[in-house]
């Protein structure tokens, strides 16, 4: 018998007729089947989300750059809180300048809670990141621009 990789698990056998549903298995994007993730990966990845929400995208560039060769998981978890980071930043750039523009003709009152929603918005997405990278899931952050 072909010994396996210690990192990759095999596709579950079929279920047998009358049991339970088997649990979920999670494809990592370009991967295949998802790498057992260990226990140091999981909390880094996890590091990595709430660095972002205290630091930005310095954390999250940091620890993406120190550990993207070790680990496959924290490579798309860096990678995905950096890209996710530099949209925010674009989107409130936008957003505030156009704003600011729009106050002239009187509009841009009306515009102004959107510069208050979009940081609680992304407050939430990276809240709900760093959960599943706690489960260790591979999670891609929505509306997110893939510059990385």
């Amino acid at each position: 018998m072909e010994e396996q990789s210690p990192y990759y698990r095999t596709p579950p056998p079929p279920p047998m007729p009358g049991s339970p549903p088997p649990m979920p298995m999670y494809l990592a994007p370009g991967h295949g089947y998802a790498p057992v993730v260990s226990a140091d990966d999981r909390s880094m990845g996890m590091i990595c989300h709430l660095l972002a929400i205290l630091t930005g995208f310095i954390g999250p560039l940091i620890i993406w750059l120190v550990k993207k060769q070790t680990s496959p998981f924290l490579d798309h978890h860096g990678r995905e809180a950096l890209n996710f980071q530099i949209t925010v930043f674009l989107a409130s750039l936008v957003l505030g300048s156009m704003v600011f523009v729009l106050m002239f003709v009187g509009i841009g009152f009306f515009l102004l809670p959107l510069l208050i929603v979009l940081p609680i918005l992304a407050l939430v997405a990276e809240i709900l990141a760093c959960a599943a990278a706690n489960r260790g899931e591979w999670h891609r952050y929505p509306c997110c621009i893939r510059l990385l």
